[in-house]
């Protein structure tokens, strides 16, 4: 990924502008493609991050491979988003005025090698229009280069392999991140976006077995792409544990593992479907996407805790379970994690953080009731082993989510999204209003609040509720 700071604003709207001709130019709708042999659908990622629901599908032609055996291009695919939110929680300011265009293209070189090729800009104006954040947040936001998907398929038999770098998405709940561990995420603008925003691909080996109903799934990511958490000040910057009086909050750079042999990431995930049930067991062993919060602390020349956001080893074993019930569709997920570490309150540990061995689950309905509704209800928790009393969470954190989706009219459809603790008064709440007019294109209006404590999972932004118009156009 590639930034770019202040002075390039000029060159990277032109970009931007450049890019969005060149791509609605042959835009055309096609048909929403089937989903690769052994690929499962969009969901979420690691244990209690949430992520925004399912996207839009990219409205792509498919092309049958010529039947002799020579290569064929499938089309250009994409879309164009232009997005306006404005923070009206004190202190109020604009948020965001980002434009966001992704192209993507994929075709075959023959009946059994296909490829697949795709790249996103965004632009993200509101760094030129306001002086609200800082320098280093504006260097790190105002404009990205991004490569998305970019590989080869090759089958032969029952196997199936891909090389490049790709989403690997091993979980499936609605709106929430449990089982699907391979993938690195764009938090820095929280979980607010969709997932094909917010998921970042991995560079990866991945060799895929069917037999029947049975599915083995092996991978190898030599390079690892880890979550972009942004640089402090910045909107949805982590919080950490505040320093006591006299005592300011300084932060180093994030120290990322060096690329060795010893620092690639791999796993195997089996799974089966038997009478109607679909499950699945699965082994990831990585360095760890998301970062930890070391903390040093220093007397002078001014005293400060310095904190330093690092990436450990973590092994995780999970499993999957679905099954249509006639009247709901029954989903649950759980992973045990060894290896991450916490941080501690405790002011006499070294480097305010304890290893921390975590189980999580998961279980959802999914209804589709009469006049076009659609109500979803999950309920989660991490259990801490061993628990250390001085971590800022309890032995056992419990939550539930509840969505409810309705059509008003043919084009005109509200979603209202609840995410909240069982244990604490922490939650996350997103109305939303979508208008579709037209086929590819999408109008959107909705609010985001949060409330809860200040080191809350969601209270943490207690002062970022902020409304939000979204325009987008998929090709």
């Amino acid at each position: 990924m590639m930034r770019g700071g202040r002075a390039q604003h000029w060159l990277g709207g032109g970009i931007v502008a450049a890019f969005c001709m060149l791509i609605l130019r042959p835009a055309m709708a096609g048909a929403e493609p089937p989903p690769q042999r052994g690929e499962s659908p969009s969901a979420g990622a690691r244990p209690f991050v949430v992520a925004a629901l399912s996207p839009d599908a990219l409205f792509e032609d498919e092309k049958e491979p010529d039947k002799a055996g020579t290569s064929a291009f499938s089309g250009w695919h994409g879309f164009v988003q232009s997005e306006l939110a404005y923070t009206y929680a004190s202190p109020a300011h604009w948020s965001q005025f980002l434009t966001r265009a992704e192209l993507g293209a994929q075709g075959s070189l023959s009946e059994q090698v296909k490829w697949k090729a795709s790249a996103r800009l965004d632009y993200n104006a509101v760094f030129d229009l306001t002086d609200f954040y800082p320098a280093d947040v504006r260097h790190d936001q105002q404009f990205n280069a991004i490569l998305r998907e970019n590989y080869i398929d090759a089958s032969a038999g029952d196997w199936d392999f891909r090389l490049g770098r790709q989403h690997i998405v091993w979980g499936e709940m609605v709106g929430l991140f449990f089982a699907d561990v391979v993938s690195a995420k764009d938090l820095r603008e929280f979980i607010l976006p969709e997932f094909e925003v917010l998921r970042i691909p991995q560079w990866a080996v991945r060799a895929e077995y069917f037999k029947d109903d049975f599915h083995a799934e092996f991978i190898w990511i030599p390079v690892q792409s880890y979550d972009e958490i942004g640089k402090p000040g910045a909107e949805f910057y982590p919080a950490v544990l505040p320093p006591p009086p006299g005592f300011a909050t300084r932060y180093s750079n994030e120290q990322f593992p060096t690329r060795t042999l010893a620092h690639t990431d791999y796993g195997l995930r089996l799974s089966n479907v038997h009478n109607g049930w679909d499950g699945a067991a699965f082994y990831y062993g990585s360095i760890d996407a998301a970062p930890t919060f070391y903390r040093d602390i220093v007397t002078g020349p001014e005293p400060a805790f310095v904190y330093q956001a690092r990436h450990d080893r973590i092994d995780q074993f999970g499993g999957t379970l679905s099954k249509d019930l006639g009247p709901a569709v029954f989903k649950a997920e759980t992973v045990y994690t060894r290896g991450r570490k916490f941080n501690v309150t405790r002011i006499s540990d070294e480097d305010g953080v304890v290893p921390q061995n975590t189980l999580d689950w998961i279980v959802g309905l999914d209804f589709v009731l009469p006049t076009e509704t659609r109500l979803n209800f999950q309920l989660f928790q991490r259990q801490f082993i061993d628990h250390d009393p001085d971590i800022i969470y309890k032995q056992h954190e419990s939550g539930f989510s509840v969505l409810v989706q309705h059509k008003l009219t043919e084009q005109l459809e509200a979603q209202a999204l609840w995410i909240g603790s069982l244990d604490r008064s922490d939650w996350m709440f997103r109305p939303r209003l979508s208008w579709n007019p037209a086929k590819n294109w999408r109008f959107q209006f909705g609010v985001d609040v949060f409330h809860g404590p200040p080191l809350g999972y969601f209270g943490q932004f207690s002062d970022r509720d902020r409304v939000y118009t979204e325009v987008r156009y998929n090709f």
